[in-house]
């Protein structure tokens, strides 16, 4: 059993202040109540405890932080208890091989549980049914991923969206080329999205451009891609700024950058490739997918 948790705000404010009286302190001057930290931490605690007790006395277990992911190797067989906000499940999505996930919403009044659709008191029904294979209640959700390949080999997975850009968000300069079609880019940046991830970021650059056109679902194979503020001169175009992805269609992407070129996924910068001049990023669908345990 790998448990995956983030720290709360609360958490991640006593590490900056270093007490809960500075913590305080530091909440006042802004104007806010300390109380609305406090309760979305004690929710937490109570969920992860509730988990932590229905996994058998016997049974090993590791706990895993957001911030340790991109170190931490699973194991073919772990089961994955994700306790936190449904991008935690993104966030660990990337480094998987097919094993089962299990997304735990400790807070249903802050968080919408699109992919942490779990009560914490569904813990137990949830091992049962995957230990022992006991029960109907639940169903494996295949969630399409997609992977960004560098020229050598390197590669990133994502659950959401592959970003490929300028470090900084300054313009990127490229050569993007779909199928034979092909143009050189100077831009904010591209964006590659799963079904998952058509609802978040790629859907809000579609509704600021007034893109009406059905974005992949979760379970399909297909991908988005778009161009974030493409500019027209002399030597950049704008033409290709959209498009979809088929299984066996890829979108490859050749740096004109001679510093800052990043790919990262699913929002984690840290963990991202480098993309200057002369190297070569293709992203296509993922042979492999989620597999979500979600209810019936």
């Amino acid at each position: 059993m790998v448990l995956v948790t983030r720290s709360t705000p609360l958490e991640q404010l006593r590490a900056l202040r270093g007490t809960l009286d500075q913590v305080k302190f530091y909440v006042r001057s802004r104007g806010q109540n300390i109380s609305d930290y406090q309760t979305a931490d004690d929710r937490f605690r109570a969920a992860l405890a509730s988990v932590e007790a229905a996994i058998p006395a016997d049974q090993r277990r590791v706990h895993v932080h957001r911030q340790d992911l991109d170190r931490f190797l699973f194991a073919p067989d772990d089961l994955i208890l994700v306790v936190g906000q449904d991008g935690l499940v993104a966030n660990v999505a990337k480094y998987l091989e097919g094993q089962l996930v299990f997304g735990i919403n400790p807070d249903p009044d802050r968080w919408d549980g699109v992919l942490c659709r779990h009560h914490p008191e569904s813990t137990p029904s949830l091992l049962a049914w995957a230990i022992e294979a006991n029960g109907p209640a639940f169903r494996i959700e295949s969630r399409t991923l997609a992977v960004a390949t560098r020229e050598d080999g390197q590669k990133l997975f994502a659950l959401n969206e592959v970003f490929v850009g300028h470090r900084t968000h300054q313009s990127a300069r490229y050569r993007l080329q779909v199928g034979k079609a092909t143009e050189r880019h100077s831009s904010s940046g591209v964006l590659c999205a799963t079904g998952t991830g058509a609802t978040g970021w790629a859907r809000s650059i579609c509704e600021q451009r007034g893109i009406a056109e059905d974005l992949p679902d979760p379970e399909e194979p297909r991908l988005v891609w778009l161009v974030r503020e493409p500019f027209p001169s002399v030597s950049t175009q704008t033409e290709l700024d959209f498009g979809f992805l088929k299984p066996n269609q890829s979108l490859i992407l050749h740096s004109e950058m001679s510093e800052g070129g990043v790919a990262f996924a699913d929002g984690i910068e840290s963990d991202a490739l480098e993309f200057l001049g002369g190297q070569t990023i293709t992203i296509r669908r993922a042979d492999g997918a989620l597999r979500l345990v979600v209810p019936c």
